[in-house]
């Protein structure tokens, strides 16, 4: 099972299709990792709201962290208490 699995999140934005990408990587990874281009979006509450949107289709065993222009999402064996 692979560690990390990296993605970027393009000009198209976050659309249905990419969360089912997300998803599908989790089944082979436990930690994702999205980078978030230029082309996409450079305001950091877009950021925030795509990755509250990301972590609702999820579920609640996922949690995120944003560093810089990064999203980096993780599943856990358990739910975890949100912040």
């Amino acid at each position: 099972m692979a560690n990390l699995i990296k993605l970027q999140l393009g000009k198209n934005g976050l659309t249905e299709g990419f969360i089912t990408n997300v998803k599908t990587a989790f089944k082979e990874a436990e930690s994702v990792r999205i980078s978030v281009l230029r082309s996409s979006t450079r305001d950091k509450n877009q950021l925030e709201e795509w990755t509250s949107k990301i972590i609702s289709e999820l579920g609640p065993n996922f949690t995120s962290k944003i560093i810089g222009y990064t999203i980096v999402l993780r599943k856990w064996r358990r739910a975890r208490a949100s912040k």
